[in-house]
């Protein structure tokens, strides 16, 4: 008699099977913006980082002594990450976890002040945009801050990528929100870079 098994859903096998070598975006540390944003005060504990992939971004906000849950689809990337985090002998905690399912990491009583996103938002479709909104409107206290940062958009008609305007009129929209910064620089790659957005916005209370 056979046991029936779910599939593994297809986004995760994708990045599974990225992650048997090295991904292009995986440059060994966290993305800068996101090195000065901690360096200016900006990051306020407990902090999720939400495609955390293999964790350096996560890492090096533990270092510096921040509370951090690392959530990724992939469980190859969490299983490295995790062993990053053991063998640096840093305190980070991850998670396999769909970051579309962020109502549901609530529902279990989490709560962050900060939720860091380095290049998850940049390849969601419309309709999971929504849904990472509204996962972020039950598990960011109020008063958190969102801080994005991904690929600009080639031109106005492409999909993939972010803009201000585009994450301003999201998720005013949905009301609660205000949009805090959003500043133009790059995402680093290990071979290249692109041009990007980085972008923090502020659910109210």
């Amino acid at each position: 008699m056979s046991i029936w098994r779910p599939r593994t859903p297809p986004k995760a096998s994708v990045y599974d099977a990225a992650y048997t070598g090295v991904p292009n975006w995986d440059i060994g540390r966290p993305q800068p913006a996101f090195v000065r944003l901690e360096e200016a005060g900006l990051i306020a504990d407990p902090v999720l980082d939400v495609g955390c992939g293999t964790g350096e971004l996560a890492c090096f906000l533990a270092r510096r002594g921040h509370r951090v849950l690392g959530i990724d689809l992939s469980e190859l990337a969490i299983r490295q990450a995790r062993e990053k985090a053991r063998w640096r002998r840093i305190d980070a905690r991850f998670l396999v976890w769909d970051a579309l399912r962020l109502d549901s990491l609530a529902d279990r009583g989490f709560s962050f002040r900060t939720v860091v996103d380095s290049g998850l938002y940049h390849v969601l479709g419309p309709a999971e945009r929504d849904r990472l909104a509204a996962g972020l409107e039950r598990v960011l206290e109020p008063g958190g801050l969102y801080a994005v940062l991904g690929d600009a958009p080639r031109d106005d008609r492409e999909l993939y990528g972010l803009s201000p305007t585009e994450l301003r009129e999201r998720f005013l929209a949905r009301g609660g929100w205000e949009q805090v910064f959003a500043v133009e620089t790059a995402f680093d790659r290990r071979w290249g870079g692109s041009p990007a957005y980085f972008v923090g916005l502020r659910r109210q209370g």
